[in-house]
Formats: C-alpha cells, structure tokens, sequence
C-alpha cells in the first residue's frame, strides 16, 4: 500500500505557490500527477517540484526522472520522512516551515528612529522600515491568491535586530492584506522565523523539506 509519509491541505499548498510565483515574479505554477510545477529558470534555481502529500512512490519516480541539476523539490514533510527516499545526489537544506494565520486589521507604527513605507508594485505589497539614511532596516512583502495572503521574504537588517522590527513588518503586511480582502495568510519559515511567528499567532501547517540535486561529482 502506498504510504502518505505527510499531507498538507491541498488548497493551502495551492495558494502558496501561487502567491509565491507571484512574490517572486515566475512562471505560473503547471499541475502535474504529484503536484505542482515552476519552471523558475534561474541559475541553480532551474525548476521546482512541489508535493503536497509526498510517498515513496512519487519520490522514487521523481528522483528517477529528474536530472537537471538545480532542480529542486518542495515537499510537504519533514526531513526525516522523506530523506531515505533521496538518492544522495540530492542535498536536503535546512527545515522549514509552512504556518497559517487568520488575518485582522491592527494598528501599528513604526518605532522611534524608522520610518515606514508600504508599497505595492505588479501584485506585490512591500512593507519597510528605513532608517533617517534611507537604509533599509527589515522589509517584508506579500501576494493575493484569492484571500489568502502569501507572505514571503522577511528579513532584518544583522545591525538592527532584535529590536522589534520583525514584528512590526508583519503587523503591518498582516493588517495590509485584510484591508484588501484577505482572510488568510500563509508562509514558509525557517526555524529562526518559525519562532517568531508564533508568538504573532501563526500555526504550524506542515514541515517541509527542500532539497536540490547537485551536479555529478566530476
């Protein structure tokens, strides 16, 4: 009997590659039989494979098949599940995180000595927080698909942690998506992240395992 080694919900999944391809400005996601399909086209970064509901099987004929390096696998478990299904050419990165949140408009303000700038260009809202230079100290940025919003490429500055600014980037692309419509938000976080989202109210969805495949070893 084939084996579900993790599930996610299909539609989450579904979202978040839309409003990632969005976010990063790629080709439209393709269905394929395991999933779904971005044809990234970027040095190292050549496609994606995204699995909602990865099992030997799949991975099997999926790293069976695939053999452009760069190529790389997004799958909807963790490390553990899927890591004895893949060859050794295929380096598994560090654990990350889907999460979900129900989104509400809130008040927020930048914090003394920033100033805040929300922008949206070609689909993409961008929320950050300068400095009286114009350096950008944390940034964070957001993409519909439907009502959820997909939230993607938060960062903060290594010379302005720990001040809160994490927080106030994500308040602020929080509050800015339910303005516009949005109901749900859903992203993918390192470890690091995942810690910080949670004590902003957002839930652990499912582990997920990214892994590339190297070029053959000369």
């Amino acid at each position: 009997m084939t084996e579900v080694l993790k599930t996610a919900h299909t539609a989450t999944v579904r979202a978040w590659v839309d409003g990632w391809v969005i976010s990063r400005n790629a080709p439209r996601p393709v269905p394929v039989p395991w999933g779904l399909r971005v044809d990234v086209g970027l040095p190292g970064h050549v496609s994606r494979h995204i699995v909602a509901a990865p099992t030997p099987e799949t991975l099997h004929r999926l790293t069976a098949t695939l053999t452009t390096p760069g190529t790389w696998l997004k799958l909807c478990a963790s490390a553990p599940d899927v890591s004895p299904f893949l060859p050794e050419r295929w380096a598994v990165q560090d654990p990350e995180f889907m999460m979900t949140a129900p989104l509400t408009r809130s008040v927020f303000r930048a914090p003394p000595g920033y100033t805040l700038a929300v922008t949206t260009r070609a689909g993409v809202t961008a929320a950050r927080l300068l400095t009286p230079a114009g350096e950008v100290a944390a940034r964070g940025q957001f993409a519909l698909a439907g009502r959820t919003a997909v939230v993607d490429q938060v960062e903060t500055a290594g010379n302005h942690r720990r001040r809160g600014l994490g927080t106030v980037i994500m308040r602020t692309l929080v509050s800015t998506a339910a303005s516009l419509g949005a109901r749900t938000g859903v992203l993918v976080a390192t470890a690091e992240g995942q810690a910080l989202y949670e004590t902003l109210g957002w839930t652990l969805h499912t582990p997920m395992t990214a892994a590339v495949l190297r070029s053959p070893t000369p």
